[in-house]
């Protein structure tokens, strides 16, 4: 038990060196090879970079012996169809909450007139009220998909490999939450480089940081759950699939000078608490999850006394 115990430990190292070391290592290819963050090939290296905990992840099981099995890779459809519209369906719901949620808050920052995307649909002629319906039912419909190959590089690592080798050491919501703060730690090199709040806000780039940590504490909980509830990772995929796919929605109806680390895309501290609430009440079924747990033993136990 002890021997098993201080090989899973070694396999968590082993990862996670692997998972930042080489993660960095291509996210800092940007700068050392003198491009500008978010140009053409920036967005080539950092898509690559999705696929480093993936790749943690077969190194760990190949240099320790552990082998391929159980790679969360099922999606395990069978009888769980309800649990699946809800993850298809739900981060869309929940990332246009974040729009409304922000904009109630600071209603000064909503954009009546859509100028942000009549600037986008300028040579199109398309409406903007069109092209806001077109992309919030592109989001829905294809969004869980749509990403889902880069995203499955990530999930992979962190909700295939990652937790369920932290659960073996720690309670699950503690597993959920250190994954999540792993997962923002890793893309620490990207925030600095501007991914997702730029970097002329004040703060910079502690903030941002701070803001990314936050954001993938609460997503990854979620996503987590999805990914335990099933035993596979293609729930998490599915769910940061729609993410990247729809976040920057609430940023289209923004007026200009808003500050990106407190919203309105999710990313920000007022733009995650749509997501926050449903994490925290998720937080709250595993803790009560384990006292029935903890409950049913004690009756066992005295039942046979």
């Amino acid at each position: 038990m002890e021997y098993e115990k201080r090989l899973e430990r070694k396999r968590l190292i082993l990862f996670l060196t692997f998972a930042i070391v080489i993660g960095w290592f291509v996210f800092l290819l940007v700068p050392f090879l003198g491009l500008t963050y978010g140009s053409s090939l920036s967005i080539i290296i950092v898509m690559v970079a999705m696929f480093v905990p993936t790749l943690a992840n077969l190194l760990t099981r190949w240099i320790t012996k552990e082998g391929f099995g159980n790679m969360y890779l099922r999606p395990r459809f069978k009888g769980h169809l309800k649990h699946y519209l809800l993850i298809y369906f739900g981060p869309t719901v929940l990332i246009l909450l974040s729009g409304v949620v922000y904009f109630l808050i600071f209603p000064g920052s909503f954009d009546p007139n859509f100028t942000v995307i009549k600037q986008i649909t300028a040579s199109t002629g398309i409406p903007a009220t069109t092209y806001l319906i077109i992309s919030i039912l592109q989001m829905a419909i294809i969004g869980p998909i749509i990403n889902i190959i880069p995203t499955l590089g990530e999930e992979l690592g962190w909700r295939g490999y990652l937790l369920p080798k932290l659960r073996g050491f720690f309670p699950d919501w503690a597993a959920l939450i250190i994954t999540g703060a792993i997962w923002g730690i890793w893309h620490i090199p990207v925030i600095v480089m501007g991914h997702n709040y730029g970097t002329g806000y004040a703060g910079y780039p502690w903030l941002g940081i701070l803001a990314m940590i936050v954001f993938c504490i609460v997503l990854g909980f979620i996503e987590g759950y999805a990914s335990i509830k099933l035993q596979s990772a293609i729930p998490a995929a599915m769910i940061h699939s729609t993410v990247n796919a729809g976040a920057a929605l609430p940023i289209y109806l923004a007026t200009p000078g808003f500050n990106p680390v407190i919203g309105p895309a999710m990313t920000g501290f007022v733009g995650i608490l749509p997501f926050t609430i449903i994490a925290a009440i998720l937080l709250i079924r595993i803790s009560s999850q384990k006292t029935n747990i903890n409950n049913n033993k004690m009756e066992v136990n005295s039942i046979n006394n």
